[in-house]
């Protein structure tokens, strides 16, 4: 299993609660860090701002088109933006715990 960060901006508090407990009850990821942040971008050839909730997920490669498939079924935005990064190291045990959460 090769662990994977996942970063996503959600338009709100609900809807962030929303994709996270989809995730969690499909086994999609074991974990996630909620925090509120501003955010600036371009959009429609304009820079535009907006207040949104960022999720920061920690799952396993294998399972990035399932979380982009759950997200896609609750996220509000036509364009979302879903990423991940691999990660190299991990404390003991991680492993072990992602291998028995995300069967």
């Amino acid at each position: 299993m090769k662990m994977i960060l996942l970063f996503l901006a959600c338009a709100n508090q609900k809807e962030a609660d929303k994709i996270v407990n989809a995730l969690l009850k499909n086994h999609l990821i074991v974990c996630v860090k909620t925090m509120p942040v501003s955010s600036s971008f371009l959009w429609q050839g304009k820079k535009d701002t907006a207040k949104e909730v960022f999720l920061v997920m920690e799952s396993v490669e294998s399972k990035f088109k399932a979380i982009e498939k759950e997200v896609r079924r609750h996220h509000s935005y036509d364009t979302f933006v879903l990423v991940s990064i691999p990660v190299s190291q991990a404390s003991t045990g991680v492993a072990k715990w992602m291998n028995q959460e995300l069967k």
